[in-house]
């Protein structure tokens, strides 16, 4: 603020110094012709250093505020409930990381910098202007409403396109990350022509509504430009009426003064687009910033569980919808149990895993760990006592070692990263990478197979040590072999551990000390492999029709 005054006080210095220059011209006076120079390089200097000082310092405390603004949505990011993600693409809230966040930073910097700067030479400008002759400034102060009323129906109009823009470019986002995700599909089915199509109708929205906003503004800066023009025409008229007695110096530097004022004006005009792009990004940013993360009300915190999970009467169904996915699932584990959820897709068995890690709230029933219920836990305290495998798997652009070694147990030793990845069947091909556990595997393990991604997600979890241990068909993406080597390594994993499995393979679970078989939401048979197989009901209909389907297959 105090360079852009300083900057701001240079323009009346010049206007001032017309003064003398003419006063000087008229009288013959020699000793201005030392001194005028002088001034113009003194006010050319403080003009410089008011530049540097505003400039300088404004982008500092604006580009900390937008790195500000980054970190606080990204941690927000990591707190939000898992619904705010189901209801909202990722292209959409990644460009508001990105995009929209730059938006903020344009007006916070460009814009407010014109503002300030301009703003403070317009009012310096009439400042003069008004102590030369304050009744014709009041001409400028007169046409003040009018520019009111323009500036403020475009600002309207530039705020309305700034969110369409701001929107539009997060369809565009979307549809660059699906394509670059999901390549292989893409040129697999020849969706080439089908993928250019939607960015193509994406990016012409965008283009569109970005011309929009140019149009309104090229429209927008020349009215204001004939509004001051009349007015200044009107100033210049009225000045060569009534300032006849003044001196021809003070005569020249009122017109010096009012000739200088329209570019700032022009200049505050055409950075009204830039300001309202600026609030709409701003609206979006807090918006996020004001969602509430996910409830975390409990106290009770265990340094670790011993596993014995019980289940009463629980109904779940999913925010905003009416399907009912779980109904009064009742059952219990002692520590060390494997109890299996068998079922045809869609059965709830992937959403009753999501509710003991309470990545969704439940309303009706109970789910006890150790006797507490988990609502009672700390979220963080909670999920240390749970490790998860899931069908698909999530792996990170990094080292083998720090995609195993992940989050909290981040800089484990790495003997134990060894001996869970051995435990996982991972370490046969990872000893054959170019760098071992210190090979980088590409965003999402690209550069690995399904069954080394499955490998090394379960050497993760073993890694973690849980007490409670959840496979969500961790063994679907694994061949035959890989799958037995695997089976026998969670066998021995899974003793002194309650476990959840979510099977596919009904081979792989008929050990399990309870199954449970599921089917529309409800439990509909339970019991061991033997006892379900004589009643010779639902699961045991499953099992033959699994059996019928490998034998046609071979």
């Amino acid at each position: 603020m105090l360079g852009f005054f300083i900057y701001a006080a240079t323009q009346p210095m010049y206007a001032w110094l017309m003064k003398y220059v003419i006063d000087s011209i008229e009288s013959k006076s020699q000793d201005a012709t030392f001194w005028i120079p002088l001034v113009i390089v003194g006010i050319v200097l403080v003009r410089g250093i008011g530049s540097f000082l505003g400039n300088y310092y404004l982008a500092k405390v604006s580009n900390s505020i937008v790195h500000t603004l980054r970190c606080q949505i990204f941690d927000r990011y990591t707190v939000l409930p898992t619904k705010y993600f189901d209801d909202r693409n990722s292209g959409h809230l990644i460009s508001r990381l990105t995009y929209n966040v730059t938006q903020v930073t344009s007006a916070a910097t460009n814009a407010l910098k014109v503002v300030v700067r301009e703003g403070l030479t317009v009012i310096g400008l009439l400042g003069y202007l008004a102590y030369l002759n304050w009744q014709l400034s009041l001409i400028f102060l007169a046409i003040a409403p009018v520019i009111g009323v323009v500036v403020g129906a475009a600002g309207r109009r530039f705020n309305k396109i700034s969110k369409k823009i701001q929107a539009s470019m997060g369809d565009v986002t979307h549809v660059s990350t699906e394509l670059i995700q999901g390549h292989r599909v893409v040129r697999s089915f020849g969706g080439e022509t089908y993928e250019s199509k939607r960015f193509l109708q994406a990016s012409q929205y965008n283009y569109k509504q970005s011309l929009k906003l140019v149009k309104i503004s090229a429209i927008h800066t020349p009215i204001l430009q004939m509004i001051v023009g009349i007015a200044l025409a009107f100033l210049i008229f009225m000045a060569l009426t009534m300032m006849q007695d003044a001196s021809t110096g003070d005569f020249i530097a009122y017109l010096t003064a009012a000739i200088l004022i329209p570019k700032p004006i022009r200049q505050l005009s055409e950075v009204s687009a830039n300001i309202q792009k600026g609030i709409a990004a701003a609206e979006s940013v807090f918006e996020v910033l004001d969602e509430s993360a996910e409830p975390d009300n409990g106290l009770y915190e265990k340094a670790r569980v011993q596993g014995r999970l019980g289940i009463r009467n629980l109904s779940f169904t999913y925010p905003d919808t009416d399907e009912r996915i779980l109904a009064d699932i009742t059952f219990s584990a002692l520590p060390g149990q494997t109890i299996a959820l068998v079922g045809y897709s869609g059965s709830g068995k992937t959403t009753l895993a999501s509710l003991l890690a309470r990545f969704y709230d439940y309303e009706q029933g109970q789910i006890y760990l150790d006797g507490v219920d988990i609502r009672e836990y700390t979220l963080s305290n909670l999920r240390q006592q749970i490790a998860l495998v899931s069908q698909n798997v999530t792996l990170f652009n990094d080292t083998v070692e720090n995609n195993i070694a992940y989050g909290a147990m981040a800089g484990i030793d790495r003997q134990q990263v060894i001996a869970a990845a051995e435990l996982a069947n991972a370490m046969e091909f990872i000893n054959e990478m170019p760098e071992g556990l210190d090979t980088e595997i590409g965003e999402n393990g690209v550069k690995l197979s399904g069954g080394q991604r499955q490998r090394l997600a379960i050497a993760r979890a073993l890694l973690k040590d849980a007490p409670l241990l959840i496979l969500d068909e961790a063994t679907s993406s694994l061949d035959t072999e890989s799958e037995r080597k695997i089976q026998h390594a969670l066998e021995n994993v899974m003793r002194g551990r309650t476990t959840i499995v979510i099977a596919h393979r009904l081979s792989t679970i008929e050990n399990a000390d309870l199954i449970l078989a599921m089917d529309k939401g409800r439990i509909v048979e339970k019991g061991n492999h033997k006892q379900l197989m004589q009643k010779q009901g639902y699961y045991a209909n499953l099992h033959q029709t699994q059996i019928q389907q490998q034998q046609d297959s071979k």
